[in-house]
């Protein structure tokens, strides 16, 4: 029993390290640590293309390693963080990005959720602000029939009457 325990907190101790462990190799790490440093705030910044919603410094995927030694080669290379950056979005497309830029053509990505949560907030004041109104309403009393309304009643329940 003690031993299945051990394994299972074994098991489990495995499962919620391994998310926190980075993918970047020992053979690719800079001999420099400012520009090791340099090369893994870049590599969080950019989208594994195979893993879609991972960082490349996080990913395991080939292409990710692939996308790590080329950010280090262009640091290398004396390119600054934009620059890298720059290269990188001509080479593969803005999609390579996990935060986008604020451009004209990413306007509508970056300006639909606050407008949604505008329009939702908006949206559930008005049916509160509606339905505070419709409970107002419930305690009053209501109006008395008119003369008309009145008689063709009288008339309904006596024809009901006879029905029965």
């Amino acid at each position: 029993m003690r031993k299945l325990i051990a394994a299972l907190l074994i098991v489990a101790a495995t499962a919620f390290a391994a998310p926190l462990a980075h993918a970047v190799q020992p053979d690719e790490v800079m001999a420099d640590p400012a520009k090791e440093a340099r090369a893994r705030e870049l590599s969080r910044e950019l989208r594994c293309m195979v893993c879609q919603n991972q960082s490349i410094d996080d990913s395991d995927a080939t292409l990710a390693k692939d996308l790590r030694l080329l950010v280090r080669e262009r640091i290398a290379a004396g390119d600054s963080n934009r620059q890298v950056i720059d290269y990188l979005v001509e080479r593969y497309g803005e999609f390579v990005l996990l935060k986008p830029r604020f451009e004209l053509h990413t306007l509508l990505l970056w300006l639909v959720p606050p407008l949604v949560l505008v329009g939702g907030g908006l949206g559930l004041w008005l049916h509160i602000r509606r339905r505070g109104r419709d409970t107002a309403r419930v305690g009053e009393a209501p109006k008395p029939l008119s003369a008309d309304e009145q008689a063709r009643l009288d008339k309904l329940l006596t024809e009901g009457a006879d029905r029965t």
